[in-house]
């Protein structure tokens, strides 16, 4: 029996000594074994513990346990839940869908207090809005509003900060708890933390931030837009560095930063460890701590050192000659250099935690960035060195494209925001993922005409489809009621005989009504008559008696033969996005008088296709009407002939493409319209009191006489109107005339498709 108990004792006891030999390492880290109750509760590791993370820097460098700013993604989600009462806002429980059945999707903004300042980036905004084609003067018609109260900076140590916010939108009758409103915002909180307090409660109000936290992103409500400065511009803004489809020189550079390193406090840890991966060689990373009024009081060893490399380069050149930019998170989550990298086609490496990338709801970012993680940052060069040439030059050009379509100006992040919110508005009719991301945008693709990639111009290579077959042949025409001129009855004949031809639709654009249907010649395809409005921008107007994809457009006066549309449709059917025609002009640039000219006459540069006798998609009759705000369609109407122009600043700005001219037989003259026969105010007469440039002195000779030469200066102060309005000029100059094969060959006639084009 004693020798039984002596035996479980030793049993007993070499099993503890096992426990505590193999065991004990694990044993300690309990909060019984250790008596550290209140620290196994922590929500983070402590970061000096090298047996829990190994240093790669020095131990000053890490943040501390105790630093106030370390707030877990649990503390700041609860933070933004004391705050803001609406955060588990959804569209299905915080916004009334009701108000935007009746008249669309249409914006108000709340009329500006007087004394009320406003900074200039949200003075920007607001004008973005009033701009566009969604902004309405009349609150009973809005869907969504927008306070006049500037809220972009919600940092109360900035001298932008507006005080009382909660008071002054109380007051406001229309604001019913923030439902169906949407907030801008584009820094909030404060040192040290930096959190997203707004400073008031923003209730169920839609909220467009940047340096969004996904903790406190409402997914599927909110919007996260991008950090933009005040200097970002209104509309056009500049274009990307790298042209569309073109292959960029190898770059001196494979990754770079340049940028501010903060001592202490949020944003510190990622900036601080930057240094670690310059090899000076192809991997650039500089930081200074020069910056702000202390710095020198809490200047680490490094500072000296580092100011001094930091000298030594440039910053535009670092981001021209390198493929990848890192750009980490400052005191906020985003950062100014994020949209210039872009702009520079320089990859972005993402180092920054926790951020809902701008519009992230559409844009497929990892087709244009690399999401990097702060904690590994030592594998970041290693990281991108693995990336294959062929999908750093796909990045590259993503970048551009994102660049130009959504972030270039304030005028394309604001309407691509409001694009987002008109989306879930009906998810049925809603842009898919595919449209968003590829040429030429979500902006550019209007849903109320299609969710079908085939029924666009842009996609038919994607689609493996093929353009329509057959063409709509849309005659605009201004004869005197009761009968036809011989021009438009030649030319029906023409058109009609065309095999690709499968209707005539002819706008009757004057005040006395069109003659009877047996008037009308008979043709082989329908003719459907349409009674216009008589102004000129009805020509592009959507109607739904265009069956066809293809739109050949005329004037009554045009003389073309069957050949010449044949030919011009075979041609567009290899280029169904751009306009193909016949009668071309040109515009250029005029130092002397610092504005852009016009010129009609016959040389080697083009870069407008009259919509005379041209083919083109109709999909750009809907843009032209929806896309493009009431503002310049009513430019078109009080201007002679300057709807052709808009058209084709319209189509170059969609496809930043040339219009393609094809062979012509006959000469097309540029003559007036005749819109004088029309009775009683005809359309294309400028409104009283408007007034026209003088022509330049460039100016055609052919054009004579009084009404020539008036219709000629409008249509060049048209031409600078509209560049005013796109914030660039948008038109591209070409040097391409396509003729048929065989075109004024020497060979024998038989061997031409189209001979009759030869003939004089």
């Amino acid at each position: 029996m004693q020798t039984r108990k002596k035996y479980i004792f030793l049993t007993f006891l070499a099993s503890w000594l096992l426990l505590f030999l193999f065991g004990g390492d694990q044993l300690r880290r309990f909060s019984f074994f250790s008596g550290r109750k209140a620290e196994a509760r922590r929500n983070w590791p402590r970061w000096t513990d090298r047996s829990l993370l190994k240093s790669f820097a020095d131990a000053e460098e890490l943040p501390r346990d105790g630093d106030p700013s370390l707030l877990s993604p649990r503390e700041r989600r609860a933070a933004w839940l004391s705050v803001y009462r609406g955060s588990r806002c959804r569209m299905e429980t915080c916004f009334d869908f009701s108000r935007c059945e009746k008249h669309g999707f249409k914006v108000f903004t709340y009329p500006r207090e007087r004394g009320q300042p406003v900074s200039e980036t949200y003075g920007k905004i607001l004008s973005s809005i009033e701009r566009s084609r969604y902004h309405t003067a009349n609150p009973e018609e809005a869907c969504l509003f927008i306070l006049s109260i500037d809220t972009l900076d919600r940092d109360h140590l900035s001298g932008q900060y507006v005080r009382d916010v909660d008071e002054k939108i109380r007051s406001f009758p229309l604001w019913n708890g923030g439902r169906n409103h949407l907030i801008f915002n584009l820094y909030s909180g404060t040192w040290p933390d930096y959190a997203g307090d707004l400073g008031f409660d923003i209730g169920q109000a839609i909220l467009a931030k940047a340096s969004f936290d996904t903790e406190s992103f409402r997914p599927g409500f909110d919007v996260s837009i991008p950090l933009f400065s005040k200097e970002h511009p209104q509309r056009g803004g500049d274009r990307g560095w790298l042209y569309q489809d073109s292959v960029p020189p190898r770059k001196k550079y494979l990754l770079v930063f340049k940028g501010k390193r903060y001592l202490t406090g949020i944003g510190s840890g990622t900036r601080n460890a930057l240094h670690h991966i310059h090899n000076g060689k192809d991997i650039i990373s500089l930081t200074t701590c020069k910056h702000g009024k202390d710095w020198e009081k809490h200047k680490d060893t490094r500072c000296d050192r580092d100011n001094i490399d930091y000298e030594r380069f440039d910053y535009q050149e670092l981001l021209h000659n390198s493929t990848f930019c890192i750009v980490p998170r400052g005191r906020r989550l985003g950062s100014f250099r994020f949209l210039e990298a872009l702009q520079a086609a320089c990859i972005p490496v993402l180092l920054s935690d926790g951020w809902e990338l701008p519009f992230s709801e559409a844009i497929d970012w990892g087709k244009a960035a690399v999401v990097g993680s702060e904690r590994l940052l030592l594998q970041i060069p290693s990281a991108v060195r693995c990336i294959h040439p062929e999908r750093v030059l796909a990045f590259q050009q993503q970048t551009q494209f994102l660049w130009d379509a959504y972030f270039s100006s304030v005028d394309k992040i604001v309407h691509t925001t409001l694009e987002i919110i008109k989306d879930r508005l009906s998810p049925h009719r809603s842009r898919s993922r595919f449209l968003w991301n590829a040429l030429p945008g979500g902006l550019l693709v209007l849903p109320d005409f299609s969710t079908h990639l085939g029924d666009f111009p842009f996609y038919y290579l994607q689609h493996g489809s093929s353009p329509s077959k057959k063409f709509t042949a849309f005659i605009r025409a201004v004869s005197q009621g009761g009968s036809l001129s011989q021009p438009i009855l030649r030319l029906i004949q023409a058109v009609s005989g065309s095999q690709y031809c499968a209707q005539i639709v002819v706008l009757w654009s004057c005040e006395k009504p069109p003659p009877p249907s047996g008037k009308w010649p008979q043709t082989t395809v329908p003719l459907t008559v349409i009674q216009g409005r008589r102004q000129l921008s009805d020509r592009f107007f959507p109607f739904e008696a265009i069956q066809m994809d293809a739109v050949l457009s005329l004037d009554e006066d045009t003389s073309l033969s069957t050949s010449e549309v044949d030919f011009a449709f075979s041609v567009w059917r290899s280029f169904p996005e751009r306009i193909v025609g016949f009668p071309t002009q040109s515009h250029f640039w005029d130092p002397e008088q610092g504005r852009w000219g016009y010129t009609s006459r016959w040389t080697n540069e083009l870069s407008i296709v009259l919509t005379a006798a041209a083919f083109y998609h109709r999909y750009y009759h809907s843009l032209f009407t929806e896309y493009l705000p009431a503002g310049l369609r009513e430019l078109v109407d009080g201007l002679a002939a300057c709807e052709d122009i808009l058209m084709n600043v319209l189509v170059a700005a969609v496809t930043k493409l040339p219009p393609i001219k094809v062979t012509q037989r006959k000469q097309h003259k540029d003559v007036v319209a005749q819109q004088a026969e029309c009775r009683d105010g005809a359309a294309g007469t400028p409104p009283p009191g408007q007034r026209s440039p003088s022509a330049p002195h460039s100016a055609p000779a052919r054009v004579k006489g009084t009404a020539g030469s008036r219709r000629f200066s409008q249509r060049q102060d048209c031409l600078n109107q509209l560049a005013d309005w796109f914030g660039y000029m948008p038109l591209v100059s070409s040097q391409l005339r396509l003729d048929p094969v065989l075109f004024k060959d020497q060979v024998s006639v038989l061997r031409k498709k189209y001979p009759s084009l030869e003939k004089p």
